[in-house]
């Protein structure tokens, strides 16, 4: 009874924070999922390169799929990312989505839930796991669904899904920010900003949306706004992604070799991909 998923990264578009509205496109980096169930009742997780990661996330996950589908079994779950944790990089939505469908596949289960609603079980116990203040169900489905997404992440409600094929440079500082921890408060003050990033993006003007949501939640996060000046000439969008560290630009790839270029005198790192469009998968 194993299963095996994989789960990409994602960007944000607007952060879900300030009105409960929020939007998300994925990219081409991933997240794996290893599930083997067998009799034992209990699910134990390990994430790999890390023996001391919080691995509730995950076995939430296994033990919520088989709470429904299967007949009590424990097992482990094994995950391992190319997606640095707590960056602003979704590597929470990404882990939950991969371990939810490797736990389908290894229960012979894999056509009971459409994508979408696996997805939202990755989210429910995200909420339970207190790893997401929103549920991040733009996040969870940008992964699972790919292309970019725009949700009501109140109602877990998909909004829009448009296929986007962008370049995207990546720049993740050294330092690490989980999203349980920001400042809500002040993120909510935002909320008349954020309606009208939301009604942008959902008129498919997700670039510029990604540049309002940028300079707001730089603001209101208390990260210095200079990485988006650097890339303002030059790429067709660039935010802050989630609650940070992480910035991510999108537009034409030469364009984005010279944000990449000034990205790259900064401590951390700053490195290409592409959007991905296929989502989440088996292995």
């Amino acid at each position: 009874m194993d299963g095996q998923a994989r789960a990409p990264a994602a960007g944000t578009v607007l952060n879900a924070l300030a009105n409960g509205t929020g939007s998300a496109f994925a990219i081409d980096e991933y997240t794996r999922a290893t599930v083997s169930l067998d009799g034992s009742g209990t699910v134990e997780g390990t994430v790999a390169g890390d023996r001391d990661a919080d691995t509730t996330l995950i076995e939430h996950c296994v033990e919520t799929v088989v709470d429904r589908f299967g007949d009590g079994e424990g097992g482990s779950v094994r995950t391992e990312s190319d997606v640095p944790m707590a960056a602003g990089l979704k590597s929470s939505s990404a882990a939950a989505n991969a371990t939810v469908l490797a736990t389908l596949e290894a229960l012979d289960a894999r056509e009971a839930l459409s994508r979408t609603e696996a997805a939202r079980i990755g989210v429910d116990a995200a909420r339970e796991a207190g790893v997401t203040v929103t549920g991040a169900f733009d996040d969870a489905s940008a992964s699972m669904l790919g292309g970019v997404t725009v949700t009501d992440n109140t109602t877990d409600e998909l909004l829009a899904r448009e296929t986007v094929g962008w370049d995207v440079l990546v720049y993740t500082p050294p330092e690490r920010a989980y999203s349980a921890e920001a400042d809500v408060t002040r993120c909510r003050q935002l909320a008349p900003v954020a309606d009208l990033i939301a009604d942008l993006a959902l008129d498919g003007a997700f670039a510029r949306a990604m540049t309002v949501n940028g300079l707001a939640f730089c603001a209101a996060l208390g990260f210095s706004a200079d990485p988006l000046l650097e890339a303002m000439d030059a790429a067709a969008g660039v935010s802050l992604s989630g609650t940070g560290p992480s910035f991510t630009a999108v537009g034409e790839r030469d364009a984005l070799e010279t944000v990449r270029e000034r990205w790259a005198e900064r401590e951390g790192s700053a490195w290409l991909t592409t959007t991905q469009t296929e989502g989440a998968r088996l292995i």
